[in-house]
């Protein structure tokens, strides 16, 4: 089986979260991923990922720590984005879907609003 081209998903999805993401520190864009960091540094130096794009074999995923981090913060979560959802923070997409970018690019707004300067925007 031929792997597909998400390359048109990827770069839809990178846009969602680059729009969102200002501020944080982007820590790699490629043609194959994309990831932003907060600022906030722990005592043990580790530094928390706010988000990434990631081209996988089968689908693109979309990851965004904050919902795991703070769930009540930033849900609710409509079904059908929901059913796109692999654990607690990841959205996998094959293909665009207009309705569900529109609603994961409000989910990643939200996500910056509502942690104001925790664990991200430290």
């Amino acid at each position: 089986m031929a792997e597909r081209d998400f390359g048109e998903v990827y770069g839809r999805l990178r846009e969602i979260m680059a729009e969102h993401a200002g501020g944080l520190d982007v820590v790699a864009d490629g043609p194959s991923g994309y990831r932003v960091n907060s600022r906030y540094v722990r005592k043990d130096g580790y530094v928390p990922m706010f988000g990434a794009v990631e081209i996988k074999k089968r689908y693109v995923s979309y990851h965004l720590m904050p919902i795991y981090m703070a769930p009540e913060g930033v849900l609710p979560i409509s079904e059908p984005l929901r059913r796109r959802m692999q654990g607690k923070a990841c959205f996998n997409f094959t293909r665009i879907d207009e309705g569900l970018f529109a609603e994961l690019s409000d989910l990643t707004r939200r996500s910056m609003t509502v942690l104001g300067s925790s664990p991200f925007t430290g």
